[in-house]
This record gives structure tokens, C-alpha cells and sequence, in this order.
């Protein structure tokens, strides 16, 4: 009964605080006061710091001694390591899913980029729901292309590899023109995957995480400019 009611205490902690970290709300480097914390979500300070080590354990948060935590802090440098990982697994998945994606499973992605499509035409891609609904759908496609590959090891490292936040963070940046180049290059990998051409859906693959990366690291060097820490 005490774990059940520890654990429905956490739950609310957890999600709120990972989408404000997300969101970009709670900025990389911004330290995390759990007695704040509490009192803007009306908890107590016990399930906001089980949220937290849960968060530290995604690799969303870290803690320094004397200091607490903190939004892990982001470097250019550290960009650009996560996604040169995520191009090299994510074009290798486009790579063997389109040599072992069954028919159905490539109908599911023609759908996904369809639904990308109808989803960026619909929203407001400056508002946070907008891009909480294009990042969903975005996600489904490329879900779509990991299971098509068949590959549980390659599902594991990707999903390590993936920064939520920083998938987030680019749509947050797209203009609506790149939003648009997203939607065409979705339809242009599962083109080459219906026409059973793997060479080509990874070198598109490829070309389409770099656009999100340059992204991030375009608002990374906006805010050093800045003077953001």
C-alpha cells in the first residue's frame, strides 16, 4: 500500500518535471531546488527528489557535490557526439529495414509520413502544442523505421543515443521551411525503402539528422552569443 501510494506521488513529479526539462522550460545548467520544486508543484519534497534520481538516471539530470542537481549542462561538442552516434545507428537502421521490412510494415510508414505531413500543415509550429504534436509524430516515423530493421540491438543503443530534449529543441527552432524539408525528406526515405534501395534510404537518413543537429547547435551558438551560460 506505502509503495503504490509513494509510487502514484512520483509519477505526477516525474512527468511534470521531464517535460518542463523537455520544454526547455528548466534550461540546461539550471539548478533544481527540490523545496522550489515542491512548491510550484504543490508536492512534498520526497516524491520530487525520487523524480529527480529517476531524471538523473535518464541522463537528464546530473548532481554535483555541494551544488545538487541540475538540467545536465549541453555542449556543442556534446551535440554533436550524440547525434554523429544517432546518424551512424539511424541511417544503418534505414539501411537493413528497408532489406527486411515487410510490406505491411512499409504501408505503416507511408502512413507515418503522411501523418507527419497533415500534422505540420495543421498546427501552429510556434506554439509548445504544436511542436508537442509534431514531435510525436515525428517519432512515429522513425519508430517505424527501427522496427522495420528487426534489430533488438540496434532498438537498445538508439534508444540510449536519442536525446528527447534535443529532438524537442530543434523542432522548437525549425522554421516552418525546415519543418517542411522534414516532411519531404520522411517521404523521400520511405520512397527509397518501398523501392528497396537501402544505400539511398541511408544516405537520406543521414542528411535528415544532420538538419536537426545543425539546428541545435545553431541555437546553442544564438544563446553563447547571448551570453547564456
Amino acid at each position: 500500500m506505502t509503495s503504490a501510494a509513494s509510487d502514484a506521488s512520483i509519477a505526477p513529479a516525474y512527468e511534470q518535471l521531464r517535460a518542463a526539462i523537455v520544454e526547455n522550460r528548466y534550461g540546461p545548467g539550471q539548478r533544481l531546488v527540490e523545496q522550489r520544486i515542491a512548491e510550484e508543484l504543490g508536492l512534498s519534497r520526497t516524491p520530487v527528489r525520487e523524480a529527480l534520481r529517476r531524471l538523473e538516471a535518464e541522463g537528464l539530470v546530473v548532481s554535483e557535490r555541494n551544488r545538487g542537481a541540475m538540467v545536465r549542462p549541453l555542449s556543442s561538442t556534446e551535440v554533436t557526439d550524440l547525434y554523429g552516434l544517432r546518424i551512424r545507428l539511424e541511417s544503418y537502421a534505414a539501411e537493413v529495414g528497408t532489406e527486411r521490412a515487410t510490406e505491411e510494415e512499409l504501408g505503416e510508414l507511408v502512413a507515418a509520413a503522411d501523418a507527419f505531413g497533415d500534422v505540420r500543415r495543421a498546427v501552429d509550429v510556434d506554439s509548445v502544442e504544436g511542436v508537442h504534436r509534431l514531435h510525436e509524430a515525428n517519432r512515429r516515423f522513425h519508430d517505424g523505421v527501427l522496427a522495420a530493421a528487426h534489430h533488438h540491438r540496434l532498438s537498445v543503443m538508439l534508444a540510449r543515443t536519442v536525446d528527447i530534449p534535443l529532438v524537442f529543441q530543434a523542432f522548437r527552432t525549425f522554421s516552418a521551411a525546415e519543418i517542411e524539408r522534414s516532411d519531404t525528406f520522411h517521404h523521400l526515405i520511405v520512397d527509397a525503402m518501398c523501392r528497396r534501395d537501402p544505400n539511398r534510404a541511408a544516405a537520406l537518413m543521414t542528411e535528415h539528422i544532420a538538419q536537426g543537429r545543425d539546428a541545435v547547435l545553431d541555437a546553442i551558438a544564438t544563446d553563447n552569443h547571448g551570453g547564456s551560460e
